[in-house]
């Protein structure tokens, strides 16, 4: 099966045969990864620079990609991560006042290769029945393709379970962040008062959610996924933070679990998300499973299993926590509403929480941006209590 337009060059084959042909744009070249569809309507530069996205091919639902250009502000990290994106039209010219590059050029800068031309809705169709399939993806503009190869290429590709991807992503040593929430007319500004000491682990974490812990009150300092439990105690936080991150998270866990499990025997507030969350969770005794096709766009609606509200959330994650196997002590607070799926977790007697998907609204809505403020309030209340008589 293939659908072809005239003088294609590109081509996107699945690892069951199934071709899509199309408009190359970006970077030249061959990419094997594993395919998935984000349905957030703004925000693709934010998506493809988020380091979750490590080892995947976005298709983008919303057909207007590249109307907004891009800026270096947006980058939620230095390079493009993901592995490359496919897109219904060919990328519009850029027509944003903050736009400093076109989103073609961005991409053949960075190595990564585009995909336009595409029938979107089938692709889409074709991910939610096979769950998340191994593809191989080409951009030649002289319209030559190996089919047989590059069916052969996705068929080798060895998938996301049992991956360690937030090595590859992780920061080489350990840094301090001070930038705050980007706010009109100044834009990024720096923090420079006194705040909560927060060590954040780094499994691939966005920038703009180490923005929101500044803006919270939290001075950061940053260490790599692979940091010990001496590392952070070093430091003396007042809280410890775990992000977001790829790849499957009872492989990063191998390492990453000890290290939180002896932090919890101290008296100091945890916050993850993410693949933060389902380390946490592995930490508490819980089991992570490979879902479907994943859950990733900017309009997920989670519900708040102990006040009732709704909201609308960022999500981007293939692998979810098990609820069934959460041990006693560990309340499950959040689930999906649209398949029920475990979505945040609590202690029911110290202040360490987790969520599953991305309150800092980069993209997406704001509506979980509290559970910042949440951390710092924990950390706030600890501090009080150890400095009362």
């Amino acid at each position: 099966m293939s659908t072809a337009p005239t003088h294609p060059t590109a081509c996107l084959v699945l690892a069951d045969g199934t071709v899509f042909y199309g408009k190359g744009f970006g970077a030249t070249g061959r990419t094997v990864a594993e395919l998935c569809f984000n349905t957030a309507m703004t925000g693709y530069q934010e998506i493809m620079t988020d380091p979750s996205y490590a080892g995947q091919v976005v298709t983008f639902t919303f057909p207007h990609i590249g109307n907004t250009g891009v800026t270096p502000e947006d980058d939620e990290t230095s390079d493009p991560v993901a592995a490359g994106m496919v897109v219904k039209w060919d990328p519009t010219i850029a027509s944003n006042w903050r736009a400093t590059e076109e989103l073609a050029e961005w991409l053949t800068k960075r190595g990564r290769v585009g995909m336009g031309g595409v029938d979107t809705r089938r692709l889409t169709r074709a991910i939610r029945a096979q769950g998340a399939p191994h593809v191989a993806m080409e951009h030649n503009p002289d319209g030559v393709f190996d089919l047989e190869a590059l069916v052969h290429a996705a068929r080798g590709f060895a998938g996301l379970e049992g991956l360690d991807l937030a090595k590859e992503v992780t920061c080489a040593q350990s840094y301090k962040w001070d930038e705050m929430r980007w706010a009109w007319p100044e834009g990024y500004t720096k923090r420079t008062s006194p705040g909560h000491k927060v060590v954040a682990i780094d499994y691939g974490a966005k920038r703009n959610i180490l923005r929101c812990l500044a803006s919270a009150g939290c001075n950061v300092t940053v260490l790599p996924a692979t940091a010990t439990a001496e590392d952070v105690l070093a430091l003396k936080p007042d809280g410890i933070f775990l992000s977001n991150g790829p790849g499957d998270p009872a492989a990063t866990g191998a390492y990453a679990v000890p290290m939180i499990k002896d932090v919890l025997k101290r008296d100091i507030p945890v916050f993850g998300i993410c693949l933060g969350h389902q380390m946490l969770a592995l930490a508490l005794g819980a089991t992570t499973v490979k879902m479907n096709h994943g859950h990733h766009g900017a309009n997920h609606p989670v519900k708040d299993l102990e006040t009732g509200k709704v909201e609308i959330t960022s999500m981007n994650h293939g692998f979810t926590v098990d609820s069934q196997t959460l041990p006693d002590g560990v309340m499950e607070t959040h689930i999906s509403l649209f398949d029920g799926s475990n979505c945040g977790i609590r202690l029911k007697d110290r202040p360490v929480f987790s969520v599953q998907y991305h309150p800092e609204a980069s993209p997406g809505p704001q509506d979980s941006y509290y559970l910042f403020e949440r951390f710092a309030a924990a950390m706030a209340a600890r501090a009080g209590v150890l400095t009362s008589p």
